[in-house]
């Protein structure tokens, strides 16, 4: 791979045994950064989807995951979006009644099945807000809307990201945005679900080339494929596992581009920054790790 000002040097490493897919890539923002920074842990979840099918086995396998959230590792728990199915109101306080039981603070973002009023009533006033947390600084975007499965991002909310980014830098903070759509395009055999040119996806990512020396990664629900990524915009772009349920599309067999470890049981995330590298860590709920991803600051710009 020839070097410029544009290139992401990575390598990438995948060891199949045991049902392990470990992969390692290489980027930039943590580079010659990391030491003096206290390690962070902490959980991501999405796609609960409570009241899917109109039936329990969601509220079942949430309150489940819920307890196991309780005693993982990590200080906070971001969930990515549709915390219910269908927008049902009567869904949230179900939803509720097992996210108090984890003990740490949750921190959500909308998705497309839920409706932006019931979020107000029932998670949070902002459907846009700031976390910040020691040296990060989580960017929590709703990008969804009930009437589509694609993207949609403002101007007014990209001008957001943009002033979150530059007052991470004032405080010496890194950026984690966190989003319910992928901004990456990804067309079939994909789920061609993202955020399109005309919806936001050319600004926002000259605002990611803007402070690509400050955001360490991006995450999204949505897809329910396990984990789902790429690498080509400077940070990496993941797609997380559903707490309920995933499928395998075959990616890798028909060639798209990007990652998809073979993994699909429901599950979460665990994640951790230390000594310059980023870790995601695929937990299969009831089961125990079986894809992790590790990310090394050491990518040359």
């Amino acid at each position: 791979m020839s070097e410029s000002s544009n290139t992401i040097q990575r390598r990438t490493f995948v060891s199949t045994a045991a049902g392990l897919a470990a992969l390692t890539v290489l980027p930039q923002c943590l580079r010659g950064d990391s030491e003096s920074r206290p390690p962070l842990n902490f959980i991501i979840v999405s796609d609960t989807h409570i009241g899917y099918k109109l039936k329990t086995g969601a509220e079942k396998q949430w309150e489940k995951t819920a307890t196991e959230l309780a005693g993982a590792k990590g200080d906070i728990v971001i969930h990515l979006g549709d915390i219910v199915d269908r927008g049902q109101e009567s869904q949230y306080p179900i939803y509720l009644q097992s996210r108090n039981r984890i003990g740490k603070p949750v921190y959500e973002i909308p998705g497309n099945h839920d409706p932006d009023d019931l979020f107000k009533k029932y998670i949070r006033p902002d459907l846009d807000t700031a976390i910040e947390h020691h040296w990060l600084r989580f960017l929590l975007v709703n990008n969804a809307r009930r009437d589509s499965h694609d993207g949609f991002l403002s101007g007014e909310q990209i001008d957001w990201i943009d002033q979150q980014c530059q007052e991470a830098k004032k405080k010496d903070q890194f950026a984690f945005l966190c989003l319910h759509v992928p901004v990456h395009q990804n067309k079939h055999p994909d789920r061609g679900w993202y955020v399109k040119p005309e919806n936001g996806q050319t600004k926002f990512y000259e605002v990611i080339k803007k402070h690509q020396d400050r955001i360490i990664a991006m995450v999204h629900g949505h897809f329910h494929n396990g984990m789902r990524g790429w690498d080509d915009h400077g940070i990496h772009e993941v797609c997380l596992p559903s707490a309920l349920y995933n499928l395998n599309r075959g990616l890798k067999e028909k060639g798209a581009a990007g990652y998809n470890p073979l993994e699909f049981r429901p599950g979460y995330t665990l994640v951790s920054l230390t000594g310059g590298s980023l870790k995601f860590q695929y937990k299969p709920t009831g089961g125990e790790v079986k894809v992790e991803k590790r990310i090394e600051a050491t990518q040359t710009l």
